[in-house]
């Protein structure tokens, strides 16, 4: 089986504000301001698109079940009592 140690590398276990801000300067120079910005900027647009599909489809749904209810309906009135017109 395997253990915490191994799966996680060490530093990620013992990291405090100043290892996660090391981390971060890291990145940033790594990267350039530009690539994480731009980055960025493709997550929100994944998320929004994201939102807008789950709210498309719920929509959906309850206009299909809409839809459905009206189809469905049918006279029950007894034989002798519908208007013959």
């Amino acid at each position: 089986m395997l253990s915490t140690f191994m799966v996680t590398p060490f530093f990620i276990n013992n990291a405090g504000p100043w290892g996660l801000l090391l981390i971060a300067i890291v990145v940033l120079v790594l990267f350039g301001r530009g690539k994480i910005a731009s980055l960025m900027g493709e997550v929100g647009k994944g998320i929004t698109a994201f939102k807008k599909g789950v709210k498309d489809g719920t929509d959906e749904l309850e206009n299909k079940s809409e839809d459905e209810a009206v189809h469905s309906a049918r006279d029950v009135t007894p034989e002798g009592e519908r208007d013959r017109t």
